[in-house]
């Protein structure tokens, strides 16, 4: 290392200072770069491998680099997905004392992929179809906080797999910026941003026969438009009624938590006759069941797998008629009885493929195809072993970072302590 490097960093890892920080990131050794896929961008990316996980390092000037780190630090504390920012390096010189182009180093989000890596060999349609619903539901959340993106596209977003949607995750906010409130034109402006990237990289996939060529590319790109508009509308749109029909206050609770979003504060307002109700939601979340999973178990899954968990734990407290007890207790009986004993079952160098939330998702799923071709209710034990050896052992690996094998593999009688609960179902 070359020169006197300045590290902008809410917590700086040591680790940093070892990477060659005095070469050209295009010629950075073998030995520190991670071979992940990656997305398409106007900067140089490399990953490289730091402290036991994986960083993106992306050389852009200074000025956007502090910019886009700040940015990314603010919408983290506004609790929008994207990626963790680690620092910001400038002052980099060559060991000729060449000035080198400054960095913005980011955390890997694990088990999460660029579009164009979900899948090997073609991009089926009903995928492109949810991918662009998951970049909808993003943008939604960003314009809702206040966030212009500029360069909204597939290739700026990372995908995580959530209980068979996807979770986006923003993942470049270079050209974003924040404001109090955004205007309409301004959203109008991010979707044609949207529609016209999302259009151009279909076509692109196709053109590299990754994609049906018989699909219309153009059409799952206006997509988002609908989508979008839809969940605008539902979320900060007002609704007006008969106050005998009190009860569509609840239902449009219902809807919003349905997708995704929780309430915390709705304005009622009733006319001068009082004969009419209009209620608006003022401030929306997402994550309404990621977060009761949170408070109930401590397991921190994406939305749709926490709503599949919470599911799954609503079957146990019935099954065992456990109405009357405590939730929080029963809910971490479920996880020491249910959850973590599945989670131990899968074989150490499996691990890798799927984060385990999503792994038990799909696991519930396979057990009741089981049970639907045998005719028969299928023991969760066997539904694993069956699982394990069919699908799971033929994934691709999804995780960036393999961590070490701690966990010794759990035997099928070990699952549940006395008997498996869900043939009582």
């Amino acid at each position: 290392m070359s020169g006197s490097l300045n590290i902008t960093a809410a917590t700086v890892d040591p680790n940093l200072l070892d990477l060659p920080w005095n070469l050209p990131l295009e010629v950075w050794p073998d030995e520190v770069i991670a071979a992940l896929p990656k997305g398409i961008s106007r900067h140089l990316v490399r990953f490289v491998n730091l402290s036991g996980y994986v960083v993106a390092i992306k050389e852009t000037s200074a000025e956007l680099a502090k910019r886009e780190y700040d940015l990314l630090r603010t919408l983290q504390r506004l609790d929008i997905p994207c990626v963790d920012p680690v620092a910001v390096i400038t002052n980099r010189t060559a060991d000729d004392a060449e000035a080198l182009e400054s960095v913005l180093v980011t955390r890997h989000l694990k088990f999460s992929l660029p579009y164009r890596a979900l899948f090997s060999q073609a991009l089926r349609p009903d995928t492109a179809t949810r991918l662009v619903d998951a970049l909808a539901v993003l943008l939604v959340r960003l314009h809702i906080a206040g966030f212009f993106w500029g360069d909204v596209s597939l290739s700026n977003t990372l995908f995580r797999r959530d209980a068979g949607s996807f979770a986006a995750y923003l993942v470049d906010a270079e050209t974003g910026q924040l404001y109090d409130g955004l205007s309409n034109g301004q959203r109008e402006n991010d979707l044609e941003i949207a529609r016209v990237n999302i259009a151009g990289e279909l076509l692109d996939l196709q053109s590299g026969g990754r994609f049906a060529e018989d699909v219309d590319s153009v059409a799952i790109a206006d997509g988002i438009v609908a989508q979008y508009r839809m969940l605008w509308k539902e979320l900060t749109g007002s609704e007006q009624f008969d106050q005998s029909e009190r009860w569509r206050i609840n239902e449009r609770v219902m809807r919003l938590n349905s997708l995704g979003f929780d309430i915390e504060e709705l304005a009622i307002k009733t006319d001068e006759t009082g004969t009419k109700v209009r209620i608006q939601p003022k401030v929306v979340d997402a994550g309404h069941h990621s977060r009761r999973l949170l408070r109930l178990t401590g397991l921190d899954a994406q939305e749709n797998q926490a709503r599949r968990l919470l599911n799954d734990l609503d079957s146990y407290i019935a099954t065992f008629d456990k109405k009357s007890l405590d939730e929080e207790v029963v809910a971490h009986e479920w996880v020491a009885r249910v959850f973590e004993p599945v989670s131990r079952a899968i074989p150490n160098e499996l691990k890798g493929k799927l984060e385990p939330a999503e792994v038990f998702h799909q696991l519930l799923d396979h057990r009741w195809y089981m049970s639907q071709n045998e005719k028969r209710d299928v023991p969760l034990a066997e539904a694993v072993s069956s699982y394990v050896e069919n699908v799971l052992r033929h994934r691709r690996d999804e995780r960036t970072v393999i961590d070490p094998a701690t966990g010794a593999i759990t035997t099928q009688n070990e699952i549940v302590d006395e008997e498996d609960w869900r043939t009582k179902v």
